[in-house]
């Protein structure tokens, strides 16, 4: 998740266009066809051997449910709405980390954004006698971080292999981190934390681990940071090898995946990724010095998407090709990767299939098997395909394509134009900087040859849209493409 607005204005002028893999050999199917989530962020399990769900939604409510594809509903585990402020795009409850002795002591640790004054807030909840309800009046808060902007918050907690709690934390938002937040060691913004939730001390309702970078330091660091130099890190996982890994959303230009270290400074806002970053921010002065900057393990240009979201890697049993390797997403193109990497030779990273939808988030449950969650509401498995053994697949489209739409800029109205090569089910339709969608203006079989649509300036509901930039979607067959169109008014 990131600050869209920057992110898809960095797109303009890039042609995006995301084909589809016609021979992909994987494929997303509906993991619980009974079930349908608002804004679903985070999925995790309990570690108890109870075979559950849980799923987080952005306005702030955890839901239950057994892992099983004909669970018919889903119950409420946690409500906390009221103190939750989800009114901007990456605000919301925003991660859940259940206790590595959750079994015994009922903890479960959270992730969210509040108001007045604006803050991200890290907090333990406790179940009640029923294990599948929280006491929401339970709430300890353990660490409460101010926060200067509604976007860039990270969100992500997760218990490592030493027992101690992660949290990922952006630079606090806005452009560019203009304040240097995410270099400034005496903040907490734009770092990677960890503290020791067992071993409360100083004053504090956690404990700061001996090995910690800055522990006990007389310089004013902040003794929670265990890395830093991180923009929005949207979600990070540790893997059974031990290794911490982190998709940290870029800026203008470089989506990036790093292997945290402790103590490390991945070079935010020197660096975007691999690259130095505009020299006319405070942050990166004209030097660009990396000196002692960690570089990412693999980086993707905005040609391939604009907003990465971070995964796992896999140690399921369904898709056995895929052991070992991180899968991974863009939340706007929809392409999903795979990368082996094995920290001594170079990464390799694999096209799995582009999804047509946007992905806010990974999971995984107590055997290991993936699960992609859709803004849709959908909850996704990830799946070989069977079929292409003997099917008769038919060549990729080559020709279909946007031309493009006139006037440009315009108001109220444009013509956008597109070429089919073959008659296929065609979907053309709107989408706002947000990547929200505004309005469908074709959904149906269309004959081959050049079409048209017009788009007249108006949101589905038939209100008169705002100015600015806005998308338009072809998808047909194995083909999509996106291309921007600027309404003034």
């Amino acid at each position: 998740m990131r600050q869209m607005i920057a992110g898809i204005f960095a797109c303009i002028g890039l042609g995006l266009a995301f084909p589809v893999e016609a021979l992909s050999q994987y494929e997303l199917q509906n993991a619980f066809p009974s079930l349908s989530f608002t804004n679903p962020i985070d999925l995790q399990h309990a570690g108890d051997g109870s075979n559950r769900l849980f799923v987080v939604e952005q306005e702030g409510i955890i839901s239950v449910f057994v892992n099983d594809p004909a669970t018919p509903s889903r119950s409420k585990f946690l409500n906390i709405r009221k103190r939750v402020d989800d009114y901007g795009f990456e605000e919301g409850l925003l991660g859940l980390a259940f206790h590595p002795d959750h079994e015994n002591n009922g903890y479960f640790y959270v992730d969210y954004t509040a108001c007045d004054p604006n803050r991200i807030v890290i907090s333990r909840f406790e179940v009640t006698d029923d294990p599948n309800v929280a006491d929401p009046a339970s709430e300890l808060v353990l660490l409460e971080i101010a926060d200067p902007y509604s976007n860039h918050n990270g969100g992500q907690v997760a218990f490592g292999p030493d027992g101690y709690l992660y949290i990922s934390v952006g630079d606090g938002g806005a452009f560019g981190d203009p304040a240097c937040r995410a270099q400034d060691r005496t903040q907490l913004l734009g770092k990677i934390l960890r503290i020791d939730v067992d071993n409360p001390s100083g004053g504090l309702n956690y404990g700061i681990p001996a090995d910690n970078p800055y522990a006990g330091n007389t310089e004013g660091f902040q003794e929670e940071i265990y890395a830093y130099g991180l923009r929005n890190p949207w979600r990070m996982s540790f893997d059974e090898t031990g290794l911490l890994w982190c998709a940290d959303v870029g800026q203008d230009y470089w989506e990036e995946i790093d292997i945290i270290e402790n103590g490390g400074n991945y070079g935010w806002a020197i660096m975007e990724a691999d690259h130095c970053y505009d020299s006319q921010w405070p942050c990166a002065p004209d030097s660009c010095d990396q000196t002692g900057l960690i570089s990412p393990i693999w980086e993707y240009s905005h040609d391939s998407g604009i907003a990465i979201t971070g995964g796992y890697v896999y140690r399921g049993a369904a898709v056995p090709d895929l052991t070992g390797k991180y899968i991974y997403t863009d939340w706007f193109s929809g392409h999903i990767w795979s990368l082996e990497y094995d920290g001594v030779n170079p990464p390799v990273n694999t096209e799995l299939l582009t999804a047509h939808i946007n992905s806010s988030a990974f999971g995984v449950d107590q055997e290991n098997e993936l699960y992609i969650l859709g803004l849709d509401g959908t909850i996704y498995s990830f799946m070989p395909t069977v079929e292409l053994a003997t099917s008769n697949v038919s060549e990729p489209i080559g020709k279909t394509a946007l031309v493009g739409n006139s006037p440009n800029p315009f108001n109220p109205s444009t013509q956008i134009t597109y070429q089919l090569e073959q008659g296929n089910h065609v979907v053309l339709a709107v989408y706002n900087i947000l990547g929200q969608k505004v309005q469908t203006l074709v959904d149906g079989f269309q004959a081959a040859g050049t079409q048209s649509a017009v788009w007249n300036g108006r949101n589905e509901d038939g209100s008169t849209a705002s100015s600015g930039m806005y998308f338009c979607r072809l998808e047909s067959g194995n083909t999509i493409q996106t291309q921007k169109m600027l309404l003034t008014k």
